[in-house]
Parts: C-alpha cells; sequence; structure tokens
C-alpha cells in the first residue's frame, strides 16, 4: 500500500467503521544524523470519527517513497492461530464496538469458544472459566477478568434492568480481554513452538 491522497483499510483503528474514508491531511520528511534512512511520514485523518493514523515509508535514492512499511495505531487483527469459531466471535466483537451491548456478548462468546477449544466443555462458562483457573490453564486474575466479561454478557442477554448498557470502553475492554486471552492460549505457544522447531 502507497502513501496516496487515501488508505484503504478493512475498519478504522479507532471507530471500527467498515472501509473507512481516511484522506490525507498532511505529511513530512525525515532522516537520521547522518542525512540517510530518508522517511515519509503521512498522517490521514477518518472523516467519521476524526482519529488519526500515521504512516511511515522509506524514499530510495531515486527520491522516490516506497510502500508504506508501518502504521499507527496499527488495525486490530485476529491470529490465523486462534481456534476459527472463537475467531469469527472476536473479528466480529471487534467490528461491532460502535455497537458495546453486542460486541461485549459476542466477546463472552469468544472466551467461551477458547475454553471449549481446550477441552472445557462440560456446564455453563461461570464453570469452564473456574476450572480453567484451577487447572492452570489461566491465571487467578485472568479467570476474574473473565468473570467480569461474563458477567457484562449476561447482563445484555438477560436484559437485566438494573445495570446500566455498556459503552464503547466497556466493549473495548471486553475485547481487549478476549484478545489477550487469544494470545495466552493459542498465538504464543504457537510462536514458542515454532522458536523451539527451529
Amino acid at each position: 500500500m502507497k502513501q496516496e491522497s487515501t488508505i484503504s483499510l478493512e475498519r478504522c483503528p479507532h471507530c471500527s467503521t467498515a472501509k473507512p474514508n481516511l484522506t490525507r491531511t498532511n505529511g513530512f520528511e525525515t532522516s537520521n544524523s547522518s542525512g540517510n534512512f530518508r522517511r515519509l511520514w503521512v498522517c490521514y485523518a477518518c472523516r467519521t470519527c476524526g482519529g488519526v493514523v500515521l504512516t511511515t515509508a522509506v524514499i530510495n535514492e531515486r527520491n522516490q517513497s516506497q510502500a508504506i512499511h508501518d502504521m499507527w495505531p496499527t488495525p486490530t487483527s485476529v491470529d490465523a492461530n486462534v481456534p476459527q469459531r472463537a475467531k469469527q466471535y472476536l473479528e466480529q466483537a471487534i467490528a461491532s464496538i460502535h455497537a458495546p451491548s453486542g460486541a461485549v456478548m459476542l466477546a463472552a462468546s469468544a472466551v467461551d469458544a477458547m475454553l471449549k477449544e481446550k477441552g472445557l466443555k462440560d456446564g455453563n462458562l461461570y464453570g469452564r472459566i473456574k476450572t480453567a483457573a484451577t487447572q492452570h490453564l489461566i491465571t487467578e486474575e485472568m479467570a476474574a477478568w473473565a468473570h467480569e466479561v461474563r458477567l457484562d454478557a449476561n447482563d445484555e442477554r438477560h436484559v437485566d434492568e438494573e445495570a446500566e448498557l455498556p459503552t464503547t470502553e466497556d466493549a473495548k475492554r471486553a475485547t481487549d480481554f478476549a484478545l489477550a486471552l487469544a494470545q495466552f492460549l493459542f498465538v504464543l505457544p504457537s510462536r514458542v513452538a515454532r522458536g523451539r522447531g527451529k
């Protein structure tokens, strides 16, 4: 992807809008202290939320900017090592951050799917989280956070009239936990196995 007047992303990394209109607002060039390693930095603003994405590309000897090699914030994605069902729930949770009730429930479904993938299929999510902690599959702190996500999702599923509706921040917190759990249970073990294989 090149630094054009607009860039094409699947979702805005700030508001999760699909196919966001990200337009170039400004750019500048830098180099190291020797005048080498020239880079072009370009900012793109989302026309939906106003969030800014910063990109950088190396400038070659012919004074041409190459393809974008870094971007901040990086769009959130789910690693390929996450089992398919959990991955789909998690991707849908990320995509629906703007609809917090749905995102919270999808994050809890992703947690449930990951624990089932680890062989914890009996009972309900409460029992699976407890068993995962007892078997040291997750830490006690992770279990406490998982229970928070579970309870938040229960409030939405059972339309608890006493509970406040979740905010975008609540949805991000639930999704962050599900992403962290996916890293802990599937992504890191896969990287360790690959690393040790080399």
